[in-house]
């Protein structure tokens, strides 16, 4: 069974589930998908939880609780959020393979480090086979690569990072992971019973 793992470099719950998800390899075929988280929130109108006041200062102490508690090192970038097409655009440009994904949120997350640009990448392009990071991220072929990830995801109904696709079912965030287990386990689970009932239950059109 194939999967795709919908991913943005600026999303620190990405950088957490990233070793579960490698895990899961040994079950399925998980394919990773870089995409602009930017334009899936612009997509659906919503905000990122670091662009609300209190929700941000509580996902950030969240984020940090939540790595010590699963044995994770993590270290914000200097700055949160960041621009992080570069970093999008330099890990397709290695191929989008799980060694350069690695490297370059370990550069941001681990590390600490910025991702901004060509020169704040350049270590990890070196690390990944790219000496001209610049002309790299600059690539038309690479922006189109990941302008066509985005869309395939937006079509698919991902709202958020991290997304695993699977089965025409979709698990949002770090924190669903077990779901994902239980689903592989059984996957009518989430399909019968009070779930099939909650599915179908009338909600509210906000007018704007």
């Amino acid at each position: 069974m194939q999967a795709q793992w919908y991913f943005d470099f600026i999303s620190p719950f990405a950088y957490l589930q990233l070793p579960q998800i490698r895990a899961l390899g040994e079950r399925i075929d998980v394919v990773p998908k870089p995409i602009v988280f930017g334009a899936v929130l612009k997509h659906h109108g919503q905000l990122g939880p670091a662009e609300i006041p209190g929700k941000r200062e509580f996902t950030y102490r969240f984020v940090q609780w939540r790595a010590g508690r699963i044995g994770t090192t993590l270290r914000f970038p200097p700055a949160h959020p960041f621009n992080p097409l570069a970093a999008l655009r330099l890990c397709v440009a290695a191929g989008a393979d799980w060694r350069a994904i690695e490297a370059i949120f370990d550069h941001l997350w681990r590390d600490g480090r910025s991702g901004e640009n060509a020169a704040e990448l350049a270590e990890v392009g070196r690390h990944l086979g790219i000496d001209d990071v610049g002309a790299a991220i600059a690539d038309e072929a690479v922006k189109a690569t990941l302008r066509a990830n985005t869309e395939t995801a937006l079509a698919r109904g991902v709202f958020g990072v991290p997304t695993l696709d699977i089965g025409g079912e979709r698990f949002w965030g770090e924190d669903a992971t077990p779901m994902i287990a239980d689903w592989l386990a059984d996957p009518t689970r989430f399909s019968t019973g009070e779930y099939a009932r909650i599915a179908a239950l009338p909600g509210v059109q906000r007018v704007r």
